[in-house]
């Protein structure tokens, strides 16, 4: 709740209504000063946002104990006590990948680490320089080897790609969409390197992924709809139901990404590393095991009914989605500048 000065002016500034409290009667407005700190706008943003109240937690509480209990909530009329689904997964979704985009990579960690080199005295830099120069040649070659392998499409250079379908029989010619794929690749594989590569494709992936996701979820609460009975269940009672279990997942995701963080700091020690491998794999298996639940819980059938239409589904969307991300990584990669 606000705690800003009220006004001594009792006019409201929206629609010029006398306002004997703190509320506008009329248009339900706040009478307080509008020349705000950036401490209580930021404060005011977070209040918006989750209601800065229980409402925000007894939502996540509900969100990630209570399989499909805030569906059934919300569609039952209770929804002043919980975040609205909306806002709860835009909320989850824009932490989510800030707070990834905020932690460093391990691909820049990696090439900052190859990148420092040990310090070499003035005795030993002759030594070093003369190492160097042998092994240069064989260190060029085999980086190169491992990049060719792993973006090795069959031509050296875009020229001999373009002189090859020019002058080529009609047989041996690639199709147009084989050759503009190929192209695009190779274009990308002259102009970066595979550090560069790996770098942009992952800021790449990571900030279009809420994208994909936010357009997969109508499509999943389709294939919900065509496993219930049309006339008990409305399309908007599947969409409420998608939201919140993209929201757990995404939330999931949320929780594991920092935890794995916050133990990477204690990498040397063998608790740490057994305590990552079970907080992971109990994670994981929540993940994959909810969806069943939640079916159960939302639509009322059977164990068994509930659990065969939810390994159906589970399966179908796992194929789909696996076939979305790699053509959006591929996508990604051909986009790359």
């Amino acid at each position: 709740m606000s705690k800003s000065k009220i006004r001594n002016d009792k006019t409201c500034l929206n629609c010029r209504y006398v306002v004997e409290n703190k509320f506008c009667p009329n248009c339900g407005q706040e009478n307080t000063d509008t020349r705000k700190t950036f401490h209580h706008l930021f404060i005011h943003f977070f209040e918006d946002l989750t209601h800065y109240d229980n409402a925000f937690w007894r939502t996540i509480k509900n969100l990630l104990f209570k399989p499909a209990a805030l569906t059934k909530e919300y569609l039952s009329g209770k929804r002043l006590s919980y975040l609205a689904p909306v806002r709860l997964y835009i909320f989850i979704s824009f932490i989510t990948f800030l707070i990834i985009a905020l932690f460093p990579n391990n691909s820049n960690t990696a090439e900052k680490n190859i990148q420092k080199e040990p310090s070499i005295t003035t005795r030993n830099k002759s030594f070093q320089n003369i190492i160097s120069k042998n092994d240069s040649i064989k260190n060029t070659q085999t980086a190169s080897n491992d990049e060719d392998q792993l973006f090795n499409v069959g031509y050296e250079s875009v020229a001999q790609l373009d002189s090859i379908q020019q002058n080529a029989t009609e047989e041996e010619k690639l199709s147009d969409f084989n050759y503009w794929i190929i192209k695009k690749i190779q274009t990308v594989k002259e102009e970066n390197t595979q550090a560069e590569i790996i770098k942009k494709f992952i800021s790449s992936f990571t900030h279009n992924l809420p994208k994909v996701l936010f357009i997969y979820m109508p499509l999943f609460a389709l294939f919900l709809l065509l496993f219930q009975n049309k006339k008990q269940w409305f399309y908007f009672d599947h969409g409420i139901f998608t939201l919140h279990y993209f929201s757990f997942l995404l939330l999931i995701l949320l929780l594991l990404f920092l935890i794995n963080e916050g133990l990477s700091f204690f990498q040397k020690s063998n608790f740490a590393s057994f305590l990552q491998i079970i907080i992971n794999f109990i994670g994981i298996g929540w993940m994959v095991y909810y969806f069943y639940p939640a079916h159960h819980c939302f639509y009322g059938e059977t164990r068994f009914i509930s659990f065969l239409k939810s390994s159906v589904l589970f399966f179908i969307n796992i194929v789909l989605i696996i076939i979305i991300l790699t053509l959006f990584a591929l996508y990604t990669f051909i986009n790359l500048h």
